[in-house]
């Protein structure tokens, strides 16, 4: 029954965030440029299934507890929901996760999949709808700095009031066993609130950090790539009109 209702809550999640993803696109993101459905879910499938691979490689941290470890799959989201929109970039967030539980599956009884990909579009989507408003190097920066607070402001709350509790009821393990394994790496870490301010915030705002300075320097460069592509097939298709 409670993994029921996990299920049931992370569907809803997923629902109630695309549906503001979607409703936020269609009224603040009028610079984007319709694009061929297939070229839409193929680019899509391309940054998702990146994503999900770059998932696989985790850095663990040496102020954090083992089962908080840095990834940069939100780089590809990135560059992704830069391109083609917030609707893109969650709904690349889901297939990146599905693609890293068919490789490897789950060691957090899939709480931390579901908070990577909760947390996460708390860092793309602002940093999409921001960009979006007004596309420009200015605006990408501004949105990346949004997006890295937005994420550490609520996955840490969301860290807080409900993924170590749910962690701690689906995996078996004591919050006093969760909280002992960050005294071990922090001898302030002593309750949920500490562990979320000496573990999840200082992780959150590096991941944000880096991964925006990243997606600041590849997109740059591969945006007119993207764009280039895009010209040509218009051309292509008015030749054939």
């Amino acid at each position: 029954m409670e993994n029921i209702k996990f299920i049931l809550t992370c569907l809803g999640i997923f629902a109630a965030i695309m549906l503001v993803a979607w409703l936020l696109q269609k009224k603040l993101c009028r610079a984007i440029k319709p694009l061929s459905s297939t070229h839409y879910i193929t680019y899509t499938a391309m940054f998702a299934t990146m994503a999900g691979v770059l998932m696989l490689i985790e850095i663990p941290l040496p102020f954090a507890p083992p089962f908080y470890k840095i990834d940069l799959s939100e780089l590809p989201i990135l560059i992704c929901t830069f391109y083609l929109g917030p609707v893109a970039g969650v709904t690349a967030e889901l297939v990146k996760v599905l693609v890293k539980l068919l490789l490897k599956g789950t060691t957090t009884a899939f709480v931390g999949d579901f908070a990577n990909f909760a947390v996460g579009c708390s860092f793309v989507l602002p940093a999409s709808l921001v960009y979006h408003a007004r596309p420009g190097k200015k605006s990408a920066l501004v949105g990346l700095i949004v997006g890295t607070l937005c994420m550490t402001v609520f996955g840490s709350a969301f860290n807080a009031i409900y993924l170590l509790p749910k962690f701690a009821a689906l995996y078996g393990m004591p919050m006093e066993a969760i909280i002992g394994m960050g005294t071990k790496v922090n001898s302030h870490i002593t309750s949920v609130s500490t562990l979320v301010l000496f573990a999840v915030v200082p992780f959150n705002l590096l991941k944000g950090l880096i991964v925006s300075a990243l997606t600041f320097l590849l997109y740059k460069r591969i945006s007119p790539l993207l764009h280039k592509g895009d010209e040509r097939r218009a051309e292509r298709k008015a030749k054939k009109a």
